[in-house]
């Protein structure tokens, strides 16, 4: 009889570390429903996990240990990570921006993508706490015919700040730029996404100059692909639930899609029909 227990526990605990890495996160309450056991046991196979390493506890669940990054890849060996993902998902966000609207733009790759599906979409001030979105409208601009403006180009407003290995402009130069100022829409990349631990960056400046964008966004759109879900940062900046619309490729599972729907109003799959 011990021996069926200890069978059913390890059994158990297998699909509970499994869920943890597929989903960036689990919860107790979901855990119980769906093994159907004890709120109780399912806390003893928590600390049997986290005690060998394998999750770490947070409140009401656990997330997986092994993805809590601290090291920040550079912009140049982040921007041959899933490019056409990246290609389809700014195309896809691009559509949300209206002409004559003020939008930011925080720093990383999609984002970069993004910036240059904008390039025709006349009068918006565009609010940037990356060098190299920054970049993308400046060139466009001095492209034009004898260096001067094109008619309708973007003003773009470039934070101050200390540059990250990713090319954003971080810390309290930055923070009380973007503190200062409100716009329409902020397109937010992002390092990880998980139910559990929310947006999260390896970067702790960056997590709260992130903070500062989110709160003088009136709408917050998430630009991700699928290989973010369940990677989880050392700091995280926001919750699921603060996001209004995630712009995601057609990577991200059915299930995990269903399950962040749950979580915040809108999630846009790139190259799909609306259902």
């Amino acid at each position: 009889m011990t021996d069926n227990q200890n069978l059913l526990a390890e059994q158990r605990r297998a699909l509970i570390l499994d869920e943890v890495r597929r989903r960036g996160g689990v919860r107790v309450n979901e855990l119980t429903r769906r093994l159907n056991v004890s709120d109780m046991t399912i806390r003893r196979d928590l600390d049997a996990l986290a005690r060998q390493g394998m999750v770490a506890k947070v409140h009401g669940g656990a997330v997986p240990v092994v993805e809590a990054s601290t090291h920040e890849p550079g912009f140049a060996a982040k921007s041959v990570l899933e490019p056409s993902a990246k290609d389809d998902i700014a195309r896809a966000a691009a559509a949300l921006v209206a002409p004559g609207t003020a939008i930011a733009l925080s720093g990383g790759t999609t984002t970069f993508a993004l910036a240059r599906h904008l390039l025709d979409v006349p009068d918006l001030t565009v609010v940037t706490n990356s060098v190299r979105v920054a970049d993308v409208f400046h060139e466009a601009q001095s492209a034009g015919a004898g260096g001067e403006s094109r008619r309708g180009a973007a003003t773009v407003v470039l934070t101050g700040g200390v540059r990250t290995p990713s090319d954003a402009l971080v810390g309290p130069v930055a923070d009380r730029a973007v503190r200062s100022l409100h716009f329409d829409l902020l397109f937010l990349g992002v390092h990880g996404v998980s139910v559990e631990a929310g947006l999260s960056t390896p970067n702790l400046a960056e997590a709260e100059t992130n903070r500062c964008l989110m709160r003088s966004a009136r709408r917050v759109v998430l630009v991700a692909d699928h290989t973010k879900w369940g990677t989880v940062g050392l700091s995280s900046f926001g919750d699921l639930g603060e996001v209004d619309t995630w712009v995601t490729d057609r990577g991200l599972p059915a299930e995990v899609r269903a399950e962040v729907a749950e979580h915040l109003p809108g999630v846009v799959v790139a190259g799909e029909e609306p259902a």
